[in-house]
């Protein structure tokens, strides 16, 4: 009895003492894995933006110089990624975000070769003309790397989803030069919830993916001089938010439909010759939809505020709205690599500049087309993914420019909850309505 006491005493003083201790390990742990996720998936999405960005442009100019390789292009690009699919990547389609839910939602991990699988189909895709960006590419890639890191201690085990939101985190922190869009991407979309971990995880992955793009200056994707906005607006701005809910909900419809259809279609090769021939069709039409469509914005913003609306303007952005997700969704369902993060962009800029040029134009509103493109975009993100905290904030980082972040809150929580009333699904959920 006695020495049953003296234990419980010796148990009772040291106990704190070991918790402690066990403690301070594990978070010690933690904190290294966490850097170390966030320095690989740094450097992992600035390779493949990059290197994106350089072949895309070279090949965009080729087509520019002989049209003939707009046919070659997207046949060839879906033929290798199908190739390399069969004879490297363990013949496994790329489901795109939904492997991370599932991974996040399940005991199953993220097998290591969605690194490399992720990161050379998204190449592949954008620089041969598929209509659409690196970015779910590079969320997919880099959450392997978080959920490779989880597998290697014990430890981490229990806290797969917190590091594979860690990965997430760096790489979207890096892409956009924005710690807070990838923090509130990883909280809005995937996780869903915070807790001290996730928390601890992600602010390190995120400082790690910050600091290193701050060493080698990397630049926001359009740096725009916004020198300010007008009260008037506002509706606008409402008006706005509520045509790119609606424009979000289009485009689900699109990817749903046309990944259907292509699921009817027997033989992989026929799939590719059928998007192949819509893609290089719409791409001779309208040019501005090759890859990810940046340089199609880029030279928008810089001519948006002496824009006159004309009839040819008005026939292209209509074919740019209509098209973009039509194109979009059969370079997916081809088997394609990526996701809407560009193309919701991409539509939100031109839906804000036609709304602006159509206003001035007829009714002389004296709005700022460039605001309005910009406004655009965030919203129109805000509406495809139901995330509207991550739109404000990488939209605000996109163009390194926070003047315009009011009439963006109101422009993205519009957008959202116009398209959500309407339709609750997102590009990524994918969910049929229940009847």
């Amino acid at each position: 009895m006695c020495t049953f006491a003296v234990n419980n005493t010796f148990t009772a003083m040291f106990h704190p003492a070991l918790k402690d201790k066990y403690a301070f390990a594990k978070y010690s742990k933690l904190i290294v894995v966490s850097l170390v996720i966030g320095f690989l998936a740094a450097l992992l999405a600035v390779s493949l933006k990059h290197i994106t960005e350089k072949y895309e442009s070279m090949l965009f100019h080729q087509t520019q110089q002989h049209q003939l390789y707009l046919i070659i292009f997207p046949f060839f690009g879906l033929s290798l990624i199908y190739i390399l699919r069969q004879y490297l990547f363990k013949k496994k389609e790329n489901k795109g975000i939904k492997e991370v839910f599932e991974s996040t939602a399940t005991g199953k991990n993220l097998p290591s070769y969605k690194i490399p699988s992720h990161f050379i189909n998204g190449l592949l895709t954008v620089s041969f003309g598929g209509s659409t960006g690196i970015e779910v590419s590079t969320v997919v890639s880099t959450a392997a790397i978080g959920s490779l890191a989880q597998e290697k201690e014990k430890i981490f085990r229990k806290y797969k989803t917190e590091l594979i939101c860690a990965g997430i985190t760096a790489g979207i922190t890096a892409l956009f030069c924005s710690p807070l869009a990838g923090l509130l991407f990883a909280y809005e979309v995937v996780a869903k919830k915070a807790n001290k971990v996730f928390l601890v995880t992600n602010i390190l992955a995120a400082a790690m993916a910050f600091g290193f793009i701050f060493v080698i200056k990397e630049e926001p994707l359009f740096s725009l001089n916004i020198t300010q906005w007008n009260l008037f607006a506002l509706p606008y701005f409402i008006l706005l938010g509520v045509i790119c809910g609606l424009n979000s909900i289009y485009l689900t419809k699109c990817v749903m439909f046309f990944k259907a259809q292509f699921t009817k279609i027997s033989g992989h090769y026929y799939k590719i010759l059928i998007a192949a021939a819509i893609i290089s069709t719409m791409l001779f039409i309208f040019p501005q939809l090759y890859g990810d469509g940046y340089h199609a914005m880029k030279e928008s913003l810089l001519t948006a505020n002496t824009l006159k609306l004309t009839l040819p303007h008005v026939l292209i952005f209509t074919g740019l709205l209509l098209f973009k997700p039509v194109i979009t969704s059969i370079t997916l369902s081809a088997g394609g690599d990526g996701g809407v993060f560009a193309p919701s962009l991409f539509i939100g800029a031109f839906v804000g500049l036609f709304l602006a040029a159509f206003l001035n134009t007829y009714f002389d509103a004296g709005i700022i087309p460039i605001n309005f493109m910009v406004i655009g975009m965030a919203a129109m993100l805000s509406a495809s993914i139901h995330a509207p905290f991550t739109a404000l904030f990488l939209v605000c980082a996109l163009v390194n420019d926070y003047t315009l972040f009011l009439p963006i809150l109101l422009g993205t929580l519009v957008a959202k909850y116009s398209a959500k009333a309407i339709y609750p699904y997102t590009v990524y959920s994918l969910a049929p309505a229940k009847k």
